[in-house]
């Protein structure tokens, strides 16, 4: 990593999310970047790992709900899973929503320090990794955890299957 964040960043997003992680005791895993990480490619650069190990936060719109799926970098939602789990269509939120929705700009969306009332959902093709890099409220910062440490920290998030080969 090329820079740990030992101070709250500036953008009120971003201290969201370190905020929140401050108070689950992994604040101090947090990095933010001379670079940027705003999309996959970026952030494996940025971390120096593989783009499978970037926890990508993609936020969707189920009936009158924003949610958010934590996938694996190297994978995309599968249409036909995605119905099967939710009811409905795979309908992403447009630029314009998803910061009002979510509480996070589009490059930095992260499931830290979110609106209330967004359900997060991480996808069980992140499993298969000791160690993930999803966003921290920027779009150039990233936080090392397990997988099971991201499902323990954020509160009510559920397992999910709705990726793709």
């Amino acid at each position: 990593m090329k820079y740990l964040l030992l101070e709250y960043p500036k953008c009120s997003t971003c201290r969201k999310a370190k905020k929140f992680l401050d108070e689950k005791g992994f604040g101090d895993r947090v990095s933010e970047f001379n670079v940027s990480s705003a999309t996959v490619a970026l952030a494996a650069s940025a971390v120096g790992c593989k783009t499978s190990h970037i926890a990508k936060s993609l936020s969707f719109k189920v009936g009158d709900k924003a949610i958010i799926i934590v996938t694996a970098g190297d994978k995309r939602i599968n249409n036909r899973k995605f119905k099967l789990a939710f009811g409905s269509k795979a309908k992403m939120l447009n630029s314009d929503e998803v910061e009002s929705l979510i509480g996070h700009s589009i490059g930095g969306v992260c499931p830290f320090g979110i609106n209330s009332g967004v359900k997060v959902y991480i996808d069980v093709s992140l499993k298969r990794f000791d160690y993930i890099y999803p966003a921290c409220g920027s779009s150039n910062s990233a936080v090392r955890l397990s997988p099971d440490e991201l499902k323990k920290i954020v509160e009510n998030s559920e397992w999910v299957d709705v990726c793709g080969e």
